[in-house]
């Protein structure tokens, strides 16, 4: 094995990926490639700075593969995973990275090399929606460096080892020794840089036309701006809210000028919850108590239904101004979801809510129609609605 031809094999993986796939290449680019000591390095590895490789893997791989293993890198930094860990697990949360990334770069057309973890159920899911089904390890110790993790909490096996590490960066002949870990401001700049470098990446890509299918998408929900559900849930409530200014008359006894005076009247919200199964009962709760406190500044009188396949016998139940929003006991549920139900009751009551908020995970039949109020859909996951405003719940 001649580590010319190594660095010369992954230089021409790096072009040829600069040209096929323009994104994933310019992230690439960004990052030197450092031949590593294989005692700490079995595979390839980064600290956001550098992509460090085992000469030994990279030979024993096709051209093609060299390319995965070279994006798959080049993205876990742009996706900032190296910051986003915090309390969690460093061995799960290494897999929840790889489970989030392989199926991306799989669907956009890359081989990858053999053992890769790639599995169709974690597609278009985050490395934090992926990391609590990811089982528990008995040790919480990899059997290498984790590949995208920038803290350098000290986890693995070669960290435990005190000297023999410090020998292993000396001895030239051996290849790189292990990087030190990230400072908590260093993890901040970086994860700052790489979100400009993937913005840039990006417009480069669509402008050649050469970034579509689920990577696509990610970047566009990724380009975004982002803000807390919560937040967003009392912007659109508060906007059906019905305070405002009038100008009619008064009363003679208040004298012959008109000024604008605050005349508020009672909203009237409509809430449903999907009852499917698919939301848990803390995501419901939580949303309930949201609900309720938005509820006491807007002085909304609250219509509350439960749907999965049709509505829940026991509903509806009306909450007045002054009652406590809280979560009936009656409800129940489990099957699939049909959004139909919920607007067929609404029209066959000849009501027509100020506002109707469904909490769902969008994944049932919708009406094919839009009816003629607002519909504001909180969605866990990354279904997308048909029409209404759609708010991202995680």
């Amino acid at each position: 094995m001649d580590l010319h031809d190594i660095e010369n094999k992954l230089a021409a993986a790096r072009t040829r990926l600069i040209l096929d796939k323009p994104f994933l290449g310019a992230l690439a680019l960004r990052l030197p490639m450092i031949a590593a000591d294989p005692k700490w390095c079995q595979t390839t590895s980064t600290d956001a700075r550098s992509f460090y490789y085992n000469p030994a893997y990279i030979d024993a791989l096709s051209m093609e593969q060299a390319q995965f293993v070279l994006a798959n890198q080049a993205l876990h930094c742009a996706l900032s995973h190296f910051s986003r860990r915090q309390h969690r697990s460093r061995y799960r949360w290494d897999i929840a990275c790889d489970h989030a990334i392989n199926p991306l770069l799989v669907e956009d057309g890359l081989t990858p090399p053999p053992g890769t973890l790639v599995l169709e159920c974690y597609e278009g899911m985050t490395a934090e929606e992926i990391y609590p089904y990811i089982e528990e390890n008995d040790s919480d110790e990899p059997e290498e460096q984790p590949k995208h993790d920038g803290d350098g909490s000290g986890d693995s096996r070669e960290d435990s080892r005190g000297g023999e590490q410090n020998s292993s960066a000396n001895d030239e002949s051996s290849g790189a020794g292990q990087p030190q870990p990230l400072s908590a401001a260093e993890q901040e700049s970086l994860s700052a840089q790489w979100q400009q470098r993937l913005a840039g990446a990006a417009q480069q890509a669509q402008q050649a036309g050469k970034l579509g299918g689920l990577l696509g998408r990610m970047v566009g929900e990724l380009m975004q701006p982002r803000l807390p559900w919560r937040l967003l849930l009392a912007r659109y409530m508060t906007q059906y809210a019905r305070d405002d200014y009038s100008y009619m008359r008064p009363s003679r006894r208040e004298g012959e000028m008109i000024f604008p005076s605050l005349r508020s009247s009672q909203a009237d919200i409509c809430v449903v919850l999907d009852s499917s199964g698919s939301i848990s009962a803390q995501e419901i709760d939580e949303f309930i108590s949201e609900i309720d406190a938005i509820k006491g500044q807007l002085r909304a009188r609250i219509l509350l239904h439960a749907c999965d396949t049709a509505l829940a016998e026991a509903g509806p139940w009306l909450f007045e101004p002054w009652d406590e929003f809280r979560l009936p006991t009656t409800i129940q549920g489990g099957g699939g979801t049909d959004f139909r139900p919920v607007f067929e009751w609404i029209s066959s009551q000849g009501r027509k809510p100020d506002l109707l908020l469904y909490f769902t995970d969008a994944q049932g039949e919708f009406p094919s129609a839009e009816p003629n109020y607002p519909v504001l859909w909180l969605v866990k996951g990354k279904t997308p609605v048909p029409w209404g405003q759609r708010i991202q719940l995680n």
